[in-house]
């Protein structure tokens, strides 16, 4: 497998630090609102990062923080006059609501920064100790100029990077570059003792704490949207390696950016949306599909008629899947014939270049090709007595591969007892020859919601618009 390395700038073949093993953490949100469709997109791209190599059968830890203290959760907490805390508590709870609509597993950790204060309080301590920070009026600032390779990520050096430093009225810095490790309590913000006074950390500690925590002081891969990539991911480099003396992540990973109708997304442009807003016009497991559709690197423009697409794409396979499931109840068990062989064939040869696309840095555009290959072999399918041997085949191909994109996540639905003894009767009144009563049957099953198909395996009865 080929992973692209914000930090090399190029495709590196992905050898984890420990056999078998792979870390890997991910930026999560700001637990303050619903999260939005930008929001979106690396949490679903580290998603199938880990699905996939599960698939390939490694051993995954997957860290996912959640920021629970900072000025706009704090902003927050004031205007509705609760706590930090129950806003925190809030937003957590909306973000699995909306994970698991979009097919986002939980990870193995999702640490928050407010339960990992002694961890972050030591961190900072250390980073004094080695004259990589000191403490100014209660605050807390990393000295960016003592550590030599800041600047490694983004690849940018000191001097440009200080054209566009700025220094609050209120902060009292060594530097203009020096960024907060600590902040000292302001009137009215929640607040933890530390050795310099009551305060809470700065945004950019708490992932270098969290991560180091549960991964070790070096681990995989790290994650994020490519807006994370300076400063946020900059400064835990210098953190946490300036700390321990060690490399810190082995590769990172970044996504791209969405636009909405070809335009940046901002509130300033009206064109700002939380996954719940879009959620209550479409299936959010079409979005997921639509985010699947192009390089995770690459940039995602995001429209109605695309989603729209994205929907139809989904219901094609949902549709498929569905045919082999039906075929199997009636397949035969037998040899495959040669046109079934080379259905299996057909099979193997797309799941093969699944995994080619996915190991060319998990390239889920060219993957996505690759499982509608599969699908339109099984539309070329017999309606009836095909081998159970060859159904089967497709059917868990089709699944494997689904799985890890996190796509046919709804399992085929149960045909209500009613609507079946329906069916169960026009099948009689067919065998019978009453035309007739057939013609009402199926009116009727229609009028229920079900839409019943005549194949050579005999009734096949779906959900409408299913």
């Amino acid at each position: 497998m080929q992973i692209y390395n914000s930090m090399t700038r190029k495709k590196e073949p992905f050898v984890p630090l420990h056999e078998g093993k792979v870390g890997i953490y991910a930026c999560g949100p700001t637990v303050y609102n619903f999260f939005h469709i930008g929001n979106a997109r690396p949490f679903i791209v580290f998603d199938v990062l880990r699905r996939y190599l599960e698939y390939r059968g490694y051993e995954v830890t997957f860290v996912q923080n959640f920021t629970d203290i900072d000025d706009k959760m704090i902003r927050r907490a004031n205007e509705e006059g609760v706590t930090v805390g129950e806003i925190a508590e809030r937003y957590i709870a909306e973000y699995f609501t909306d994970a698991k609509a979009l097919g986002i597993r939980p990870a193995t950790v999702h640490p928050r920064a407010t339960e990992h204060i002694p961890q972050i309080i030591a961190l900072i301590q250390r980073l004094i100790d080695k004259g990589l920070a000191y403490e100014s009026q209660g605050d807390v600032y990393y000295r960016v100029r003592a550590f030599p390779s800041y600047g490694c990520l983004c690849g940018q050096n000191l001097e440009d990077l200080e054209s566009g430093a700025r220094v609050s009225v209120d902060e009292v810095k060594e530097d203009p570059l020096d960024f907060a490790l600590w902040k000292a309590q302001k009137p009215g913000e929640p607040a933890w003792e530390s050795p310099w006074g009551m305060g809470r950390p700065g945004w950019h500690i708490e992932c270098s704490a969290m991560s180091t925590t549960y991964l070790g002081e070096t681990f995989d891969i790290h994650g994020g949207g490519k807006d994370l990539l300076f400063p946020h991911h900059e400064n835990e480099i210098a953190q946490t390696s300036g700390a321990t003396g060690k490399p810190y992540v082995r590769y990172w990973m970044h996504n791209g950016f969405i636009n909405i109708d070809n335009e940046k997304m901002s509130k300033s442009k009206g064109n700002f949306f939380t996954v719940r807003d879009i959620s209550k016009e479409f299936d959010l497991e079409a979005v997921r599909l639509f985010m699947l559709s192009a390089h995770y690197r690459s940039p995602i423009n995001f429209s109605r008629d695309l989603i729209e697409a994205a929907a139809s794409s989904l219901e094609r396979l949902y549709t498929a899947r569905d045919q082999l499931a039906f075929l199997l109840t009636s397949a035969q068990d037998r040899t495959p014939d040669e046109g079934e062989r080379a259905f299996m064939d057909e099979c193997a040869r797309a799941e093969e270049k699944f995994v080619a696309a996915m190991d060319d840095d998990l390239n889920t555009a060219d993957a996505l090709a690759a499982l509608f290959e599969l699908v339109r072999a099984v539309y070329r399918l017999p309606q009836g007595g095909v081998s159970r041997e060859a159904v089967r085949l497709g059917l868990d191909k089709m699944k494997a591969i689904c799985g890890v994109l996190g796509l046919l996540m709804k399992e085929e639905g149960a045909i209500p007892a009613e609507v079946q003894a329906l069916v169960d009767e026009r099948a009689e009144a067919r065998k019978n020859k009453d035309w007739k009563r057939s013609d009402e049957l199926r009116d009727q099953i229609k009028a229920m919601g079900y839409i019943l198909e005549d194949t050579k395996a005999g009734q096949k009865v779906r959900k409408g618009g299913a």
